[in-house]
């Protein structure tokens, strides 16, 4: 058997052209257009790559997105000087920043982002919402994969799903999510890590897997079980001279030995990543049809 392959660009179409509308009704009844600022800082090719493809991704759905760049050397007290200005401007309903940051604290970047603004979902206060099943902004990649469940017609309730991988970006979120009482949870979920001991034992009893690890190719067919549902989280550029640019994108799965004995799976690249970047936009969205309740 080979299984079906969960194309993320498919889904993520769909969620689009919903969302599409919602900006189309917002400008109309509220006269809001949706805005996204992004602060990008130092200048280092992958963050460069995903910022190019969130900004591509509001000019497609008509979502206003200004970019703030800045030298990888600036205090962190003068970004979080940037970070209140864009708090306090109504224009803007959603703030980026892109992870990780070159020389600057982290925790106290996130934690200076309004939680009405924090897109990304990395606040505390949203997190927090999350981890007690409070309406918050969900994190754009844990969405996304409950999203392309759901939307594929994979049934979570009831299922033991094994998560690898215990980032607060991806693994933890995305194991609280799924084990609570909701439409895509009430799973028995499994988090595996590197202090796991024989993390095949766990995969191969799992019925959904989901992988985020950072290590490519590293889950193979004989770490699955049959017909299992195979999420596949890892995105890692490995050096390949037959390209062009001298690198392709491979996940954390070895996708062609899985995909035998597989029911679905999801491809790297075009499975969780054009998920992530639409939930994003969902949640720019989301943040403006909030700041109607105010008007």
């Amino acid at each position: 058997m080979t299984g079906r392959r969960l194309d993320g660009r498919v889904i993520a179409e769909q969620i689009q052209r919903e969302l599409l509308d919602q900006v189309g009704a917002l400008k109309k009844n509220y006269n809001i257009s949706p805005g996204l600022a992004v602060i990008l800082v130092g200048n280092d090719p992958a963050s460069l790559s995903y910022v190019r493809a969130k900004t591509d991704a509001c000019i497609k759905l008509g979502i206003e997105s200004s970019q703030l760049n800045f030298d990888e050397n600036i205090s962190t007290e003068f970004l979080l000087d940037e970070i209140e200005s864009l708090n306090a401007n109504p224009d803007i309903h959603g703030i980026l920043v892109q992870l990780p940051l070159p020389n600057q604290e982290e925790d106290s970047v996130i934690n200076t982002i309004s939680p009405e603004k924090d897109v990304d979902g990395l606040h505390p206060v949203n997190l927090g919402r999350l981890m007690r099943g409070e309406d918050g902004f969900l994190p754009c990649t844990p969405y996304g994969v409950l999203k392309m469940l759901s939307v594929s017609g994979i049934q979570v309730d009831g299922k033991h799903v094994v998560v690898v991988g215990r980032s607060s970006l991806v693994g933890r979120p995305i194991a609280n999510l799924l084990s609570q009482k909701r439409d895509t949870g009430n799973a028995t979920v499994t988090l595996c890590h590197t202090g796991t001991q024989d993390v095949g034992k766990f995969t191969r009893e799992a019925d959904i897997l989901i992988v985020a690890t950072g290590q490519p190719g590293a889950f193979t067919g004989k770490m699955v079980k049959e017909d299992a549902v195979v999420i596949d989280v890892g995105v890692n550029r490995i050096k390949d001279s037959s390209r062009e640019r001298g690198w392709r994108l491979i996940g954390d799965v070895d996708y062609d030995s899985v995909r035998k004995k597989v029911a679905a799976i999801t491809p790297v690249p075009n499975g969780v990543g054009p998920m992530t970047i639409t939930m994003l936009m969902n949640n720019v969205v989301l943040a403006a049809r909030k700041s109607t309740v105010h008007h």
